[in-house]
């Protein structure tokens, strides 16, 4: 198990290991949204809004680009660009999701849009607040 660790997140505290954790599961949301539409129906569910394989696709590769940067900011938390472009793919994912709700009407707040709203609004906070315990 000590071999383990040693690919885990070096520095102190938990946030980088929650990057980790979120960037290993928003990889798998990508790969599946390239297999199947039916998660992404979930986040945009309101009755008229048709959602594509094309829109899924497009959805898992915006998911894959911000996994990738969180990854990265994960393992190297302390580099202030690489934690500035983690909270912009929160800010980005949420403004994202509250247009498709509030003012395209193409998402309604339920399950699958709650998920995605509450972990981007409590990264984006933890990220924000922790700024100078990271960041040298």
């Amino acid at each position: 198990m000590g071999n383990m660790t040693s690919y885990l997140p070096q520095n102190e505290g938990y946030l980088q290991y929650w990057l980790l954790l979120l960037s290993v599961v928003s990889i798998g949301n990508s790969v599946q949204s390239y297999l199947t539409t039916s998660y992404t129906r979930r986040v945009y569910s309101a009755p008229e809004t048709t959602v594509t394989p094309l829109h899924a696709r497009t959805f898992g590769t915006y998911t894959a680009l911000a996994s990738i940067i969180r990854l990265y900011a994960a393992y190297n938390i302390t580099n202030p660009m690489l934690y500035q472009l983690a909270i912009w793919t929160y800010i980005v994912a949420l403004g994202h999701f509250y247009s498709e709700w509030l003012v395209f009407g193409t998402a309604r707040w339920g399950k699958g849009l709650a998920g995605p709203v509450i972990i981007s609004v409590s990264s984006l906070a933890w990220m924000v607040i922790e700024w100078g315990v990271y960041v040298r």
